[in-house]
């Protein structure tokens, strides 16, 4: 055993990039199957039958068995999760227990529309919060401008503060009823992003702000900084060559670990804006147990997280190697 972790030893000091690729592809593999195991077992923890409550309590007991025995609900439980890995390797998601549509169908029309307000949601959140942390750090640094300092904690602890269904009722109460400079609801034109996408991102953008802040802070007092100043050096140059980029790992690992949540706000967001993704279709399929849809929905937006994350890792091991994959 001990010539093996040897062996491994050694691979990964000639190959770092490599062992670095290699581990966090397999720390993907596992979490991929303990949500795919997640989602299987979620409509067995659940209490009750999914199928009488989708068909509702006055249903004939033969129509709950024919369904049962249609969903394969009444074979053992390995044969199940052995139907269900078979299904999910050949793209099928099972069937709607409501409209007894393909799950697979409702996935392809409603998933684009979530990706697209989340991607844009993050983007927004890194252009906006790693240059306003930087400034307010530039400004506030040594303990100048203590006004500025409060007023930036004070705006960001608030936003950071609220649930994004709150921020989507007054972005909604303001901006849309209000001064009706965008559309309340629905899923059509540029302007129907703007609302969802602004009460996904500011809560975020706050927090990501701060910890920007935090990180330049500790880079500006930093001899070298100072030396690069003491020669005069232009701002720009000084800013954006020598602090900029020794804060982007901590605060880009900061960014990465956002993602989960603000995946998990597209399931409130959308349901505010009547926004047609898979967060407003997942909360009208718990209303309604069914099941099906919401174990399909589940998993997909679980591997969406774990992929993204997986994605973030890469970045920041090409960003600083030296340390990112020595250490993980």
């Amino acid at each position: 055993m001990s010539g093996m972790t040897a062996r491994l030893a050694v691979l990964a000091r000639r190959h770092p990039w490599s062992t670095f690729c290699c581990r966090r592809a397999v720390r993907l593999t596992v979490s991929l199957c303990a949500v795919l195991t997640g989602s299987f077992a979620m409509i067995h923890l659940i209490p009750g039958d999914p199928v009488r409550a989708a068909l509702g309590i006055d249903a004939a007991p033969g129509l709950v068995a024919a369904r049962r025995h249609q969903l394969g609900l009444d074979q053992p439980l390995v044969a199940q999760f052995r139907h269900y890995l078979s299904g999910l390797a050949h793209g099928d998601l099972g069937v709607s227990l409501v409209t007894g549509l393909p799950v697979a169908e409702l996935l392809r029309t409603r998933l684009p529309a979530t990706l697209e307000i989340a991607a844009l949601a993050f983007l927004c959140t890194v252009l906006v919060a790693f240059p306003a942390g930087l400034l307010a750090a530039i400004r506030t640094r040594d303990g100048r401008h203590p006004r500025s300092e409060l007023v930036f904690t004070a705006a960001t602890a608030a936003l950071t503060g609220l649930p994004d269904f709150v921020l989507a009722a007054g972005l909604t109460a303001g901006l849309a009823v209000g001064l009706e400079l965008f559309p309340i609801a629905g899923g059509t034109g540029a302007r129907s992003l703007v609302l969802p996408v602004l009460a996904l991102a500011l809560a975020p953008t706050a927090v990501l702000a701060r910890i920007v802040r935090v990180e330049a802070l500790k880079v500006l007092a930093e001899d070298y900084v100072r030396t690069a100043r003491a020669k005069r050096l232009p701002a720009v140059v000084l800013y954006l060559r020598h602090v900029a980029p020794n804060m982007l790992v901590g605060s880009l690992t900061i960014a990465g670990n956002l993602l989960p949540a603000l995946i998990a706000g597209t399931v409130l967001v959308e349901k505010v804006f009547a926004w047609p993704g898979v967060g407003s279709a997942l909360a009208q399929s718990v209303v309604a147990h069914d099941y099906p849809v919401v174990q399909a929905m589940a998993l997909v937006l679980g591997t969406v997280v774990l992929v993204a994350n997986f994605l973030v890792d890469l970045l920041l091991g090409l960003l600083d190697p030296r340390s990112t994959i020595r250490e993980m």
